[in-house]
């Protein structure tokens, strides 16, 4: 290590956020980035310890003590290689990843962990704007075909590492546009489009072939997917929202957060949307179901457009603020999380458990919510009580925010024939394989909804098996 101390002399330094009456005012990223100076420091402070649970809890296994060194030392190219040896978007995840690395980083017993998420986002970002990342075009070709069908970040990082093996590899996409969740489902004040689009051009450029608005099982048989291509990866996610079955469902102003949120990205790139089909928060009171990280990117895009006033609701009881002594160091705190959206403007509410959506004329006016009171019983499993005190939050525009539950089936899955297992996911075994020969899954189609940092790290173990299973 070049300075073994600097965790001792030199305190952790967020990059920070815009303010917020700038950055409610565009949907540029709201994060701000140090300088290099600073963020060499930053990176010094990683203490090579004896055990780096740091790599034991990132789902890739980075290695974080040798890349943040060499960034440290300002080796920014050798740091990048590092780190992509494991990681095949750090521009991705350096902007997303909720960092389990940080806090299982022995610095976090102190509250003063590394700042990895962001020495990632930077070593990526220099390398790019140094000139520095040139293609690695496979010099002989294997001859193989492989189909991979999604493009988000699964399906990526699958094709990126097939492809560089010296497989000839296709990316079909559903969509009008290549990068699944990290395009159409993450905000751009979390990610840059621009940041997706570099590394699909960097990606075209070293020879993989992308197919837009392609629908497997409609546009293309999967018999002639199956005959064409030597292997077949489908990433296809867990595009099955969770809904909320209580009457008033169908009242106008209701939807799925992800339908308000591809909405949104698909305005901000230009696409031009009916105003009879325009979802817009402008003047109205939003309330957003579910309190996790789609709920929060619903809360920043409905600031953004000028809402009245916003609430988020969970069920769940609220989390500790800090620390949990049922989450210790080193594993992923269950902690309250207040993300930057939060901070923009919203009223936060837990143990509520909707009951119904009131409306006027089949428009959403309300929801009608019950207060509950959560236990625990001998097995540790968590029991609802009802407590009767029932109220109405008032509501021109309600959103769905409770995750994903499985795959969408529409032909695809069912003409493959691969079986699905109890949680109607894609059944692999060890090897990323399904039940039929030569179609493996990967991301969330194969583990249910997770971090787009799992969804990376299953590509890439996926193309290790096709490449395995190729050879064979």
């Amino acid at each position: 290590m070049g300075n073994p101390k600097a965790f001792m002399s030199i305190d952790r330094k967020e990059a920070g956020y815009r303010p917020v009456d700038e950055r409610v005012c565009d949907f540029s990223e709201v994060e701000q980035t140090l300088n290099i100076e600073d963020r060499k420091l930053q990176a010094s402070r990683c203490m090579d310890c004896g055990v780096p649970f740091c790599h034991w809890a990132c789902p890739l296994g980075n290695k974080q003590p040798e890349w943040q060194d060499l960034a440290y030392k300002g080796k920014w190219l050798q740091s990048y290689k590092v780190l992509t040896s494991t990681n095949d978007f750090p521009e991705f995840t350096g902007r997303i990843c909720p960092a389990p690395c940080e806090k299982s980083c022995v610095l976090k017993l102190h509250e003063q962990p590394v700042t990895i998420r962001e020495n990632e986002a930077a070593v990526a970002e220099r390398v790019f704007i140094e000139g520095l990342i040139n293609p690695i075009i496979p010099k002989q070709r294997t001859g193989k075909k492989i189909a991979v069908i999604g493009s988000g970040p699964a399906g990526l990082a699958c094709a990126n590492r097939l492809n560089r093996k010296g497989h000839t590899v296709t990316v079909f996409e559903k969509d009008e546009t290549i990068g699944g969740l990290l395009r159409l489902g993450i905000p751009d004040f979390k990610l840059h489009k621009s940041v997706v689009d570099r590394r699909i051009d960097l990606m075209k450029t070293e020879g993989v072939e992308f197919k837009t608005s392609v629908n497997i099982g409609v546009d293309i048989t999967t018999k002639e997917i199956l005959k064409e291509y030597d292997a077949v990866c489908v990433a296809i996610g867990a595009g099955v929202p969770r809904d909320l079955k209580v009457p008033g469902r169908e009242s106008k102003g209701v939807y799925f957060a992800l339908e308000f949120l591809q909405q949104q990205n698909r305005v901000i790139a230009g696409v031009q949307i009916p105003d009879a089909e325009r979802i817009n928060a402008k003047g109205k009171h939003v309330l957003v179901i579910g309190g996790g990280d789609t709920g929060s990117d619903c809360v920043g895009t409905s600031v953004r457009q000028k809402a009245e006033k916003i609430t988020q609701i969970e069920i769940m009881p609220k989390p500790p603020v800090g620390s949990n002594p049922e989450t210790p160091w080193p594993l992923y705190p269950m902690v309250l999380k207040t993300s930057s959206s939060h901070m923009e403007g919203c009223e936060r509410r837990w143990n509520l458990d909707t009951l119904r959506f009131l409306s006027e004329n089949g428009q959403v006016t309300g929801v009608e919510v019950e207060e509950v009171e959560w236990t625990k019983d001998e097995n540790g499993r968590m029991n609802l009580k009802r407590t009767g005190k029932v109220e109405t939050i008032k509501a021109d525009l309600v959103f769905l925010s409770m995750g994903f539950v499985h795959p969408l089936y529409e032909g695809l899955l069912q003409e493959l024939g691969v079986e699905l297992n109890e949680r109607k996911n894609v059944a692999v075994d060890g090897s990323h394989q399904t039940s039929v020969n030569k179609v493996f899954a990967s991301g969330d189609a194969a583990l249910g909804a997770s971090l787009v940092v799992r969804a990376i790290a299953s590509g890439r173990d996926t193309a290790e098996s096709i490449d395995e299973f190729l050879k064979a």
